[in-house]
């Protein structure tokens, strides 16, 4: 069990986004995208710091006026478009180290999933915490229903001709299938220790955190930018904690 546990959430928002220009501050129903998850994640009780890591000027001012704290501006060599996300957590851990401020527990909440119900972020860390002496990190996860997108249903085209990707004995029912999960970006948890060492959040020990199948929406383009926009439209119509 962790004594004392510091958690830092970190937020990841470059500037240089092609698939939508803009998209971390870009304007949904009335505010920021970036907003949405900052707002949410200043409301738990266990988060300890909230930061953005971002190269941009214009995302750093915005996610101050919001609350976040954006106590560097990421390197420019961390920004690109084949930049790794872990790169940018890690560069965020270093930095306060090198400050001699240490955390835990590391939150990774990407802004381009906002899809999360009011206590989502709490219920997670809540549950990574009560498993904390035998898992080491959390994925948010959901269910795959749609037969086109689960494996046995996923097909790959061999010499010119529709093949399934996976070979399977007998045609099945959606019913049938045994039940896979993705990954959802909006949380990630790890202890720091476990992160430094597997540089990444999918380890040995990880334990899934579940969520609903519409909340399983990241932002690459404006068609992923309209569907969260109208989740987000319809979920607000009715209270957060459904």
């Amino acid at each position: 069990m962790l004594e004392n546990k510091k958690i830092i959430a970190i937020i990841p928002a470059r500037g240089g986004s092609k698939g939508l220009p803009g998209k971390n501050i870009k304007n949904v129903l009335g505010k920021p995208l970036i907003a949405w998850t900052i707002e949410l994640a200043k409301k738990s009780k266990y988060i300890d710091k909230l930061i953005v890591s971002t190269d941009d000027k214009e995302i750093a001012k915005i996610s101050k006026k919001y609350g976040a704290e954006v106590p560097f501006l990421r390197p420019k060599e961390l920004a690109r478009d084949d930049s790794l996300t872990i790169d940018a957590i890690m560069h965020a851990i270093n930095w306060f180290e090198e400050r001699g401020i240490c955390f835990n527990i590391v939150v990774l909440l990407e802004p381009t999933s906002p899809l999360r119900k009011e206590n989502d972020i709490d219920n997670a860390i809540g549950l990574f915490i009560k498993n904390i002496n035998k898992a080491d990190s959390l994925l948010g996860m959901s269910e795959i229903y749609s037969d086109t997108e689960h494996p046995y249903g996923i097909k790959k085209i061999k010499n010119g001709y529709v093949k399934p990707f996976i070979k399977h004995k007998n045609f099945y029912q959606r019913q049938q299938l045994p039940k896979v999960y993705s990954v959802y970006g909006g949380i990630y948890i790890s202890t720091t220790a476990k992160l430094k060492k597997y540089r990444s959040f999918y380890q040995k020990r990880t334990i899934p955190y579940f969520l609903e199948c519409w909340q399983n929406y990241e932002i690459d383009d404006i068609y992923d930018f309209i569907c969260v926009e109208a989740i987000l439209k319809e979920r607000l119509k009715k209270p957060w904690s459904f």
